[in-house]
């Protein structure tokens, strides 16, 4: 009797597993930040809700900022969207996360936020629906890109809104910078010329 309760405690908890492990994959999260291998192992809501298989930038540049919509460093919109229409075509791509773990700095809906994007800085580089970028919450997505055990070299917690992840072609992250580092800045500029300068392998 014990070993057939076993049993079936033991097929209850495997049915479990796959159920969870398929759920992960349908909302399109890795079953583990820790050991998704690139970006684009990743799908996100965009900021009207739809899955965007994070897959589709594949041999792109990518630029990953969390942004805040009342923070002081909200004008780097502005300096986001110039470095986007000046290197898109070359194969950068600016995404937006707006994140409220700031000092409760985005606060607004989905639909609120890419309304003030879009009147006030006239961004058309890629947004995407609000997620939390740290603590218990925290995005898997953002879970990776500050992980110690899957990116070592760029760990630690976000800071602040208006940190930057520079991604290369092939999906693994470059560079990191804060928020005070300003779209504009010299060593972030060069640093993305850089990326866009190397070619694939084939």
């Amino acid at each position: 009797m014990k070993f057939i309760l076993f049993l079936l405690i033991g097929a209850v908890l495997l049915v479990a597993a796959f159920s969870a492990l398929a759920a992960g994959k349908k909302a399109g999260k890795a079953p583990s930040a820790v050991h998704a291998t690139s970006v684009y192992e990743f799908t996100m809501n965009d900021i009207d809700g739809a899955p965007v298989k994070l897959e589709q930038y594949r041999g792109k540049v990518l630029l990953i900022v969390n942004v805040a919509s009342k923070c002081g460093f909200t004008p780097q919109y502005e300096g986001l969207e110039k470095l986007y229409t000046t290197y898109k075509d070359a194969g950068l791509v600016v995404l937006g996360f707006p994140a409220n773990n700031f000092m409760r700095q985005e606060p607004g809906s989905n639909d609120e936020i890419k309304s003030f994007c879009s009147l006030t800085y006239g961004v058309t580089f890629p947004m995407f629906s609000k997620i939390s970028v740290k603590g218990a919450d925290q995005h898997p997505l953002y879970a990776w890109l500050t992980g110690k055990e899957s990116n070592p070299d760029f760990a630690g917690d976000i800071s602040w809104n208006f940190n930057k992840f520079l991604v290369n072609r092939e999906g693994h992250i470059i560079a990191r910078f804060g928020s005070r580092t300003k779209p504009e800045d010299p060593e972030l500029v060069s640093a993305i010329n850089k990326a866009l300068s190397e070619i694939l392998p084939q």
